[in-house]
């Protein structure tokens, strides 16, 4: 009986000290781990917050989410005008960027788009995958920090007037 304790007390120690995965923010207690919405990078980590529609975009735009059910449930993390701004939340900071470059929704079956401001550079790529009177694209955002952090994360979302 005493070695069945031992046995069970040992297992259940090690059972509590697992590795986190390096994309999760956990909290821990009681062997219990809880993710947080943010992104890991080596260097440290990026909080990329969810936004509202923007109000100021009017008739033509592009938003997108991390994946389709976040988009259908309107979790987005990036909104733009589909001409000079682009809207995000990033490290707690409701951000308002100039959007460099951006390709022709309309014309190609890719979409791209180079936004930055003094703390961040977004690279946005994406595929059509559905094309009617919204464009459908699936892809990625590549988010860099002025410190040097990277992250990439998948997008969904759409364009269109």
């Amino acid at each position: 009986m005493k070695y069945f304790i031992i046995l069970f007390s040992a297992l259940t120690l090690v059972a509590c000290k697992k590795e986190n995965p390096a994309n999760t923010n956990p909290i821990v207690g009681d062997c219990l781990s809880i993710a947080q919405d943010s992104i890991h990078t080596t260097a440290g980590t990026i909080n990329i917050g969810t936004i509202a529609f923007p109000k100021e975009t009017k008739e033509c735009s592009c938003y997108f989410a991390k994946n389709k059910a976040d988009f259908e449930a309107e979790k987005y993390i990036y909104a733009d005008d589909a001409g000079k701004t682009a809207y995000m939340q990033l490290d707690g900071q409701k951000l308002v960027m100039n959007l460099l470059s951006s390709s022709d929704m309309e014309a190609d079956e890719e979409l791209s788009k180079e936004i930055e401001n003094d703390d961040y550079k977004i690279s946005v790529k994406a595929k059509k995958i559905k094309g009617e009177e919204a464009l459908l694209f699936q892809g990625s955002m590549t988010i860099e920090k002025s410190t040097g952090e990277t992250v990439t994360l998948p997008i969904y979302g759409e364009c269109g007037c």
